[in-house]
Protein backbone atom coordinates (compact mmCIF):
# COMPACT_ATOMS: atom_id res chain seq x y z
CA UNK A 1 0.00 0.00 0.00
CA UNK A 2 1.02 3.81 -0.99
CA UNK A 3 2.99 4.58 2.21
CA UNK A 4 1.48 8.32 2.05
CA UNK A 5 -1.16 7.89 0.69
CA UNK A 6 -2.98 10.33 3.37
CA UNK A 7 -1.10 13.26 1.48
CA UNK A 8 -3.46 12.48 -1.65
CA UNK A 9 -7.18 12.57 0.05
CA UNK A 10 -8.56 16.56 -0.39
CA UNK A 11 -11.70 17.79 -0.13
CA UNK A 12 -14.83 18.82 -2.31
CA UNK A 13 -14.18 22.08 -2.07
CA UNK A 14 -10.48 22.39 -3.43
CA UNK A 15 -9.73 24.11 -6.31
CA UNK A 16 -7.93 22.66 -8.88
CA UNK A 17 -4.59 24.11 -8.65
CA UNK A 18 -4.57 22.80 -5.54
CA UNK A 19 -5.07 19.33 -6.44
CA UNK A 20 -2.34 20.09 -8.61
CA UNK A 21 0.25 21.24 -5.96
CA UNK A 22 -1.07 17.40 -4.24
CA UNK A 23 0.09 15.55 -7.24
CA UNK A 24 3.66 17.35 -7.56
CA UNK A 25 4.09 16.98 -3.89
CA UNK A 26 3.04 13.46 -3.63
CA UNK A 27 4.72 11.74 -6.36
CA UNK A 28 0.95 10.03 -6.64
CA UNK A 29 -0.77 9.77 -9.92
CA UNK A 30 -4.44 9.96 -7.87
CA UNK A 31 -6.08 12.42 -5.62
CA UNK A 32 -8.57 11.28 -3.41
CA UNK A 33 -11.42 13.49 -2.60
CA UNK A 34 -13.28 12.34 0.27
CA UNK A 35 -15.90 14.19 2.81
CA UNK A 36 -15.45 15.64 6.36
CA UNK A 37 -15.35 12.07 7.39
CA UNK A 38 -13.27 10.46 5.00
CA UNK A 39 -15.63 8.92 2.90
CA UNK A 40 -14.91 8.46 -0.87
CA UNK A 41 -16.65 10.89 -2.96
CA UNK A 42 -14.56 10.20 -6.30
CA UNK A 43 -10.79 10.38 -7.67
CA UNK A 44 -8.89 12.57 -10.06
CA UNK A 45 -6.06 11.39 -11.71
CA UNK A 46 -3.08 12.63 -13.53
CA UNK A 47 -4.62 12.18 -16.77
CA UNK A 48 -7.90 14.04 -15.66
CA UNK A 49 -5.84 16.94 -14.51
CA UNK A 50 -4.06 16.83 -18.67
CA UNK A 51 -7.21 16.76 -19.83
CA UNK A 52 -8.51 19.95 -18.19
CA UNK A 53 -5.21 21.46 -19.25
CA UNK A 54 -5.96 20.76 -22.59
CA UNK A 55 -10.12 22.38 -22.56
CA UNK A 56 -8.38 24.97 -21.45
CA UNK A 57 -10.23 24.72 -18.30
CA UNK A 58 -9.92 27.33 -15.17
CA UNK A 59 -7.78 26.25 -12.55
CA UNK A 60 -9.74 27.89 -9.59
CA UNK A 61 -12.76 25.73 -10.75
CA UNK A 62 -13.54 23.01 -8.13
CA UNK A 63 -11.68 19.99 -8.13
CA UNK A 64 -15.85 18.15 -8.23
CA UNK A 65 -16.01 19.49 -11.88
CA UNK A 66 -12.71 17.19 -12.95
CA UNK A 67 -13.23 14.28 -10.58
CA UNK A 68 -14.39 10.84 -11.77
CA UNK A 69 -17.45 10.34 -8.90
CA UNK A 70 -17.80 6.45 -9.58
CA UNK A 71 -13.88 4.94 -9.37
CA UNK A 72 -13.23 1.44 -8.79
CA UNK A 73 -12.56 0.44 -5.24
CA UNK A 74 -11.77 -2.73 -3.04
CA UNK A 75 -12.02 -3.09 0.30
CA UNK A 76 -9.22 -3.28 2.95
CA UNK A 77 -7.86 -6.52 3.25
CA UNK A 78 -8.43 -8.22 -0.18
CA UNK A 79 -5.92 -10.40 -1.48
CA UNK A 80 -3.01 -9.29 -3.66
CA UNK A 81 -4.16 -11.42 -6.36
CA UNK A 82 -7.52 -10.28 -6.17
CA UNK A 83 -6.17 -6.60 -6.30
CA UNK A 84 -3.70 -7.36 -9.08
CA UNK A 85 -6.24 -8.68 -11.24
CA UNK A 86 -9.00 -6.54 -10.31
CA UNK A 87 -6.15 -3.89 -11.75
CA UNK A 88 -4.99 -5.09 -14.64
CA UNK A 89 -8.59 -5.71 -16.17
CA UNK A 90 -9.74 -2.16 -15.95
CA UNK A 91 -6.14 -1.04 -16.21
CA UNK A 92 -5.48 0.96 -12.92
CA UNK A 93 -2.35 1.93 -11.16
CA UNK A 94 -3.85 2.74 -8.25
CA UNK A 95 -7.27 1.79 -6.16
CA UNK A 96 -8.44 3.24 -3.01
CA UNK A 97 -9.13 0.80 -0.44
CA UNK A 98 -12.37 1.32 1.58
CA UNK A 99 -13.64 0.05 4.99
CA UNK A 100 -17.22 -1.09 4.98
CA UNK A 101 -18.32 2.70 5.48
CA UNK A 102 -16.91 3.98 2.68
CA UNK A 103 -14.08 5.72 4.48
CA UNK A 104 -10.72 5.75 2.57
CA UNK A 105 -8.18 3.68 4.50
CA UNK A 106 -5.34 3.43 2.25
CA UNK A 107 -4.59 3.44 -1.24
CA UNK A 108 -2.77 0.47 -3.26
CA UNK A 109 -0.75 0.89 -6.32
CA UNK A 110 -0.34 -1.20 -9.26
CA UNK A 111 4.29 -0.95 -9.39
CA UNK A 112 3.33 -2.14 -5.82
CA UNK A 113 1.63 -5.20 -6.15
CA UNK A 114 4.62 -6.52 -8.95
CA UNK A 115 8.60 -6.16 -8.80
CA UNK A 116 10.51 -3.31 -9.53
CA UNK A 117 9.31 -1.66 -13.12
CA UNK A 118 12.40 -2.41 -15.38
CA UNK A 119 11.76 0.01 -19.00
CA UNK A 120 13.70 -1.60 -21.92
CA UNK A 121 13.37 1.31 -23.82
CA UNK A 122 16.40 3.29 -24.60
CA UNK A 123 16.05 6.96 -23.04
CA UNK A 124 18.50 9.86 -25.25
CA UNK A 125 19.46 12.84 -23.71
CA UNK A 126 20.92 15.78 -25.99
CA UNK A 127 24.18 17.16 -24.61
CA UNK A 128 26.19 18.47 -27.14
CA UNK A 129 25.15 22.10 -27.33
CA UNK A 130 27.47 25.20 -26.84
CA UNK A 131 25.46 26.57 -24.16
CA UNK A 132 26.15 29.97 -25.71
CA UNK A 133 23.54 32.48 -23.86
CA UNK A 134 25.17 30.88 -20.06
CA UNK A 135 29.10 32.00 -21.16
CA UNK A 136 31.36 32.65 -19.08
CA UNK A 137 29.80 29.83 -17.05
CA UNK A 138 30.28 27.41 -20.17
CA UNK A 139 33.80 28.63 -21.40
CA UNK A 140 35.13 25.83 -20.41
CA UNK A 141 32.22 23.40 -18.66
CA UNK A 142 29.32 21.81 -21.05
CA UNK A 143 25.95 23.55 -20.11
CA UNK A 144 24.62 19.90 -19.17
CA UNK A 145 27.49 19.77 -16.31
CA UNK A 146 27.10 22.89 -14.42
CA UNK A 147 26.27 21.99 -11.28
CA UNK A 148 22.42 22.35 -9.17
CA UNK A 149 21.95 20.98 -5.95
CA UNK A 150 25.59 19.41 -5.24
CA UNK A 151 26.03 17.37 -8.78
CA UNK A 152 25.73 18.24 -13.06
CA UNK A 153 22.08 18.83 -14.38
CA UNK A 154 22.52 15.68 -16.25
CA UNK A 155 23.25 13.51 -13.83
CA UNK A 156 19.89 14.81 -12.01
CA UNK A 157 18.13 13.75 -15.52
CA UNK A 158 19.66 10.60 -15.68
CA UNK A 159 19.40 9.39 -12.13
CA UNK A 160 15.47 10.56 -12.54
CA UNK A 161 15.21 8.05 -15.43
CA UNK A 162 16.73 5.54 -13.41
CA UNK A 163 14.43 6.19 -10.61
CA UNK A 164 11.67 5.52 -12.70
CA UNK A 165 13.29 2.06 -13.89
CA UNK A 166 15.19 3.08 -17.21
CA UNK A 167 18.57 1.36 -17.50
CA UNK A 168 19.88 2.01 -20.89
CA UNK A 169 21.05 5.65 -21.99
CA UNK A 170 22.18 7.43 -24.78
CA UNK A 171 24.17 10.89 -24.47
CA UNK A 172 24.90 12.63 -27.50
CA UNK A 173 28.12 14.99 -27.14
CA UNK A 174 30.16 17.74 -29.31
CA UNK A 175 30.98 20.29 -27.02
CA UNK A 176 33.76 19.50 -24.66
CA UNK A 177 32.40 15.78 -24.58
CA UNK A 178 35.43 14.32 -22.67
CA UNK A 179 33.73 17.05 -19.77
CA UNK A 180 30.72 14.21 -20.12
CA UNK A 181 31.96 11.37 -21.13
CA UNK A 182 34.91 10.82 -18.02
CA UNK A 183 32.23 12.07 -15.64
CA UNK A 184 29.47 9.35 -16.46
CA UNK A 185 31.49 6.82 -18.42
CA UNK A 186 29.41 3.13 -19.14
CA UNK A 187 27.25 4.25 -16.61
CA UNK A 188 28.05 0.93 -14.51
CA UNK A 189 28.49 3.39 -11.39
CA UNK A 190 24.68 3.94 -11.69
CA UNK A 191 24.18 -0.06 -12.59
CA UNK A 192 22.93 1.22 -16.20
CA UNK A 193 24.39 1.35 -19.97
CA UNK A 194 25.53 4.59 -21.67
CA UNK A 195 26.82 4.75 -25.06
CA UNK A 196 27.43 7.77 -26.66
CA UNK A 197 26.57 9.38 -29.89
CA UNK A 198 29.51 12.17 -31.21
CA UNK A 199 28.56 14.60 -33.54
CA UNK A 200 31.71 15.84 -35.45
CA UNK A 201 29.89 18.87 -36.52
CA UNK A 202 26.79 20.42 -34.96
CA UNK A 203 23.58 18.84 -36.07
CA UNK A 204 20.89 20.43 -34.30
CA UNK A 205 18.41 19.49 -31.63
CA UNK A 206 17.58 16.52 -33.63
CA UNK A 207 19.85 15.57 -35.89
CA UNK A 208 22.02 13.21 -33.44
CA UNK A 209 19.00 10.95 -34.31
CA UNK A 210 20.54 9.94 -37.33
CA UNK A 211 23.40 8.67 -35.94
CA UNK A 212 21.83 6.26 -33.41
CA UNK A 213 22.64 2.32 -34.35
CA UNK A 214 19.74 -0.07 -34.64
CA UNK A 215 18.51 -0.97 -31.82
CA UNK A 216 15.08 -2.75 -29.84
CA UNK A 217 11.97 -1.40 -31.81
CA UNK A 218 10.53 0.27 -29.04
CA UNK A 219 9.45 4.42 -28.50
CA UNK A 220 12.86 5.73 -27.80
CA UNK A 221 12.16 8.55 -25.33
CA UNK A 222 14.15 11.71 -26.29
CA UNK A 223 14.85 14.92 -23.58
CA UNK A 224 17.15 18.08 -23.96
CA UNK A 225 20.33 18.06 -21.16
CA UNK A 226 19.20 21.25 -19.78
CA UNK A 227 15.76 20.53 -18.64
CA UNK A 228 15.15 20.22 -14.77
CA UNK A 229 11.55 18.39 -14.45
CA UNK A 230 9.57 16.11 -11.89
CA UNK A 231 7.73 14.89 -14.86
CA UNK A 232 6.69 10.94 -14.41
CA UNK A 233 8.29 9.61 -17.40
CA UNK A 234 6.32 5.82 -17.36
CA UNK A 235 3.05 8.41 -17.36
CA UNK A 236 4.88 9.66 -20.50
CA UNK A 237 5.30 6.72 -22.08
CA UNK A 238 2.24 4.52 -21.05
CA UNK A 239 0.45 7.64 -22.23
CA UNK A 240 2.39 7.42 -26.05
CA UNK A 241 2.10 3.81 -26.14
CA UNK A 242 -2.08 3.83 -25.94
CA UNK A 243 -2.18 6.56 -28.15
CA UNK A 244 -0.51 4.55 -30.59
CA UNK A 245 1.55 7.91 -31.79
CA UNK A 246 4.05 8.36 -34.25
CA UNK A 247 5.49 11.37 -32.06
CA UNK A 248 4.85 12.44 -28.28
CA UNK A 249 5.78 15.96 -27.52
CA UNK A 250 5.90 17.19 -23.75
CA UNK A 251 3.70 20.69 -23.71
CA UNK A 252 3.99 23.14 -21.22
CA UNK A 253 1.50 26.12 -20.74
CA UNK A 254 2.93 29.71 -20.93
CA UNK A 255 1.45 33.18 -20.39
CA UNK A 256 1.73 36.26 -21.76
CA UNK A 257 0.00 39.56 -20.25
CA UNK A 258 -0.42 42.00 -22.36
CA UNK A 259 0.94 45.24 -20.86
CA UNK A 260 -2.60 47.53 -22.60
CA UNK A 261 -5.75 47.57 -22.66
CA UNK A 262 -6.89 45.62 -25.52
CA UNK A 263 -9.50 46.75 -27.99
CA UNK A 264 -11.93 44.66 -29.75
CA UNK A 265 -14.05 46.02 -32.41
CA UNK A 266 -16.00 45.63 -36.00
CA UNK A 267 -14.89 47.88 -38.55
CA UNK A 268 -14.67 50.92 -36.46
CA UNK A 269 -16.83 50.11 -34.13
CA UNK A 270 -15.94 48.98 -30.33
CA UNK A 271 -17.14 46.35 -29.23
CA UNK A 272 -15.21 45.51 -26.14
CA UNK A 273 -12.07 46.77 -23.99
CA UNK A 274 -10.38 43.92 -22.22
CA UNK A 275 -7.61 45.37 -19.52
CA UNK A 276 -4.25 43.73 -19.68
CA UNK A 277 -5.40 40.46 -21.03
CA UNK A 278 -3.23 37.21 -20.14
CA UNK A 279 -3.11 34.58 -23.41
CA UNK A 280 -2.10 31.21 -22.66
CA UNK A 281 0.14 28.76 -25.39
CA UNK A 282 1.12 25.31 -25.21
CA UNK A 283 5.12 25.47 -25.62
CA UNK A 284 7.75 22.25 -26.46
CA UNK A 285 8.53 21.31 -22.92
CA UNK A 286 11.98 19.92 -24.79
CA UNK A 287 10.92 16.00 -23.95
CA UNK A 288 9.80 13.31 -26.60
CA UNK A 289 8.87 10.12 -27.56
CA UNK A 290 9.56 8.92 -30.54
CA UNK A 291 8.24 5.65 -32.19
CA UNK A 292 10.84 3.81 -34.27
CA UNK A 293 8.66 4.63 -38.05
CA UNK A 294 8.71 7.88 -37.09
CA UNK A 295 12.62 7.52 -35.96
CA UNK A 296 13.53 6.50 -39.44
CA UNK A 297 12.81 10.02 -40.11
CA UNK A 298 15.61 11.55 -38.88
CA UNK A 299 18.09 9.48 -41.25
CA UNK A 300 20.43 9.68 -42.83
CA UNK A 301 21.93 12.12 -40.63
CA UNK A 302 22.29 15.91 -41.13
CA UNK A 303 21.21 19.30 -39.29
CA UNK A 304 17.74 18.75 -38.41
CA UNK A 305 16.05 20.52 -35.57
CA UNK A 306 12.91 18.55 -33.31
CA UNK A 307 10.47 21.34 -34.96
CA UNK A 308 11.55 20.33 -38.32
CA UNK A 309 11.10 16.50 -37.66
CA UNK A 310 7.86 17.12 -36.59
CA UNK A 311 6.50 18.97 -39.39
CA UNK A 312 7.93 16.17 -41.49
CA UNK A 313 5.69 13.89 -39.80
CA UNK A 314 2.68 16.41 -40.00
CA UNK A 315 3.24 16.80 -43.77
CA UNK A 316 2.95 12.69 -43.70
CA UNK A 317 -0.47 13.16 -41.64
CA UNK A 318 1.38 11.13 -38.73
CA UNK A 319 -0.51 10.59 -35.11
CA UNK A 320 1.49 13.42 -33.41
CA UNK A 321 -0.05 13.95 -29.75
CA UNK A 322 0.94 16.57 -26.67
CA UNK A 323 1.13 15.39 -23.32
CA UNK A 324 0.97 18.38 -20.87
CA UNK A 325 3.44 19.25 -18.06
CA UNK A 326 2.11 20.31 -14.94
CA UNK A 327 4.93 19.22 -12.61
CA UNK A 328 8.05 21.28 -11.87
CA UNK A 329 9.89 22.21 -15.05
CA UNK A 330 12.51 24.54 -15.67
CA UNK A 331 14.43 25.18 -18.99
CA UNK A 332 18.38 25.84 -18.02
CA UNK A 333 18.68 28.54 -21.14
CA UNK A 334 20.00 31.70 -19.54
CA UNK A 335 21.65 33.33 -16.55
CA UNK A 336 17.84 33.78 -15.19
CA UNK A 337 16.90 30.53 -15.47
CA UNK A 338 20.21 29.07 -13.80
CA UNK A 339 19.81 31.28 -10.98
CA UNK A 340 16.25 30.30 -10.51
CA UNK A 341 17.49 26.61 -10.89
CA UNK A 342 20.38 27.61 -8.24
CA UNK A 343 17.47 29.25 -5.88
CA UNK A 344 14.77 26.29 -5.74
CA UNK A 345 17.70 23.30 -5.04
CA UNK A 346 18.56 25.92 -2.36
CA UNK A 347 14.91 26.00 -1.08
CA UNK A 348 13.98 22.53 -1.75
CA UNK A 349 17.43 20.68 -0.78
CA UNK A 350 16.91 19.19 -3.92
CA UNK A 351 18.75 19.39 -7.52
CA UNK A 352 15.88 20.78 -9.32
Amino acid sequence: MQSNWREALVRPDAAIHDVLKVLDETGIRLVVVVDESDRLLGVVSDGDIRRALLRGMDFGEKVTQVMNPNPHVARIGERRDVLRSLMERFSLIHIPLVNEDNRVVGLETFQHLLRPLVRDNWVFLMAGGFGTRLRPLTDNCPKPMLPVGGKPILETILESFIAAGFRQFFISVHYLPTVIKSHFGDGSRWGVTIRYIEESIPLGTGGALGLLPDIDPLPLVVMNGDVLTQLDFNALLDFHVAQEDAMTLCVREYEIQVPFGVVEGIDTRVTEIVEKPVQKFFVNAGIYVISPDALKRAYPPRRLDMPDLVKDMLALESKISMFPVHEHWLDIGRPDDYATALRVGRDRGLAL
